[in-house]
């Protein structure tokens, strides 16, 4: 395969490769808890790889084992030609240097009572790199790379907001000129609106140092926005990976479907019945026709039930009474750019993301299914069923 023909996400360097990675840690009984299980991943020069999942996945385990923090239980990780599962001594200290993790809370390895500027350069001053009179220079370098300002190197962590420490965090991680960084949930502690302002600017300093970066967190957004390439992990598996677009657009099982995308993905049980010459999804008393692109394959299941996907933001205000569905407003949530809308429809409770518009509640409206966009899906094994 030509390096054209490859992802966008493959076609620079690869930078770390994961290969059948496991975790187990002892628990009572003589019993193990497996964190990650046979993890294989690939982290490529200059891309940021999101690592999502719920609380307990074993997402934050990974990126442990990659320092070492947790020793593997089997598997490998190549990083320069060496295998990082292995190194210790010097090589594990060299490990440590090229890789840089960034964790939750900051503030938890800064010391209250050290000024910014000893802060961002203790890396140097604990291996001797750096003389006492190259320090001011060197911090408010660094500070201009995570676009703080150079004034802030004579400050305490405790006089500078979330966001700012965040920042200097960054900054202390670059100092080594790290070739990959691990970000642990960087957003976790910092209220909404402050995330969405770092968020904008981790991405925006990722993308101008071109760093190779590992982000994880549980917040779908984040991922969906920072990472080029997203990794779903559950109980320490890989549900799927790819863009952000192939887990939004072609979800390989219910699970992802329902945790990527917000709101969350419509869940109906259908059963496929054939109605006039045609087979339809009988939701309850909810009638769907399947498209003409699904015929062939719903054919197999006449009979039988599957699960009928549909996104909210897929589903399209029709003229009323002209519409797939049709149903009375249950609750309305405003967006000011348009509205989400809860609908009773023949037994079934949807919701629908509209742009533009408005409605009320108690209001008969009709929807139509964007064309190309039933996810459908095994009703015993959940995993997807067509293309």
């Amino acid at each position: 395969m030509s390096n054209n023909e490859k992802p966008a996400y493959e076609r620079t360097k690869l930078v770390l490769e994961i290969n059948h990675l496991t975790k187990k840690f002892a628990v009572d009984g003589g019993k193990f808890l497996t964190a990650c299980n046979d993890i294989n991943l690939r982290a490529y020069e200059g891309r940021t790889l999101g690592i999502i999942g719920e609380s307990g996945c074993g997402k934050s385990t990974l990126v442990r084992t990659l320092l070492r923090i947790h020793p593997a239980t089997s598997g490998e990780a190549i990083f320069e030609g060496h295998d990082l599962m292995k190194s210790s001594g010097e090589q594990l200290r060299q490990d440590r240097k090229n890789i840089q993790m960034v964790f939750q809370d900051p503030t938890a390895a800064f010391n209250p009572k050290m000024l910014v500027k000893d802060i961002l350069t203790e890396p140097l001053k604990n291996f001797g790199l750096i003389k006492n009179s190259e320090v001011d220079a060197k911090a408010a370098e660094l500070l201009e790379m995570v676009e703080l300002p150079a004034e802030f190197k004579d400050r305490y962590p405790h006089s500078m907001s979330g966001g700012q420490r965040q920042r200097v965090a960054l900054g202390r991680a670059l100092v080594r000129d790290p070739q990959v960084f691990l970000l642990d949930e960087p957003l976790g502690n910092l209220d909404a609106k402050l995330r969405d302002q770092v968020r904008y600017e981790l991405k925006k300093i990722q993308t101008q140092l071109g760093v190779t970066t590992i982000y994880v967190t549980h917040d779908q957004t984040e991922a969906m926005t920072m990472a080029d390439h997203i990794v779903l992990m559950k109980d320490g598996h890989i549900m799927q990976q790819g863009t952000p677009n192939d887990l939004y657009a072609h979800p390989n099982s219910l699970f992802v479907a329902s945790f990527v995308g917000t709101p969350q993905i419509n869940k109906l049980t259908c059963k496929v019945v054939e109605k006039g010459g045609s087979l339809a999804f009988q939701c309850g008393e909810l009638l769907l026709s399947v498209p003409d692109d699904l015929t062939a394959l719903m054919q197999q299941y006449k009979g039988k039930e599957v699960i009928v996907g549909l996104r909210p933001s897929e589903l399209t205000l029709a003229p009323e009474g002209q519409g797939e569905i049709e149903g009375t407003v249950d609750s309305v949530e405003p967006l000011g750019d348009g509205f989400i809308v809860y609908l009773k429809a023949a037994g079934q409770m949807l919701v629908a993301k509209i742009a533009g518009g408005s409605t009320v509640i108690g209001k008969t409206i009709s929807l139509n299914i964007e064309k190309g966009k039933f996810h459908i899906f095994d009703s015993q094994t959940e995993e997807r069923l067509n293309p």
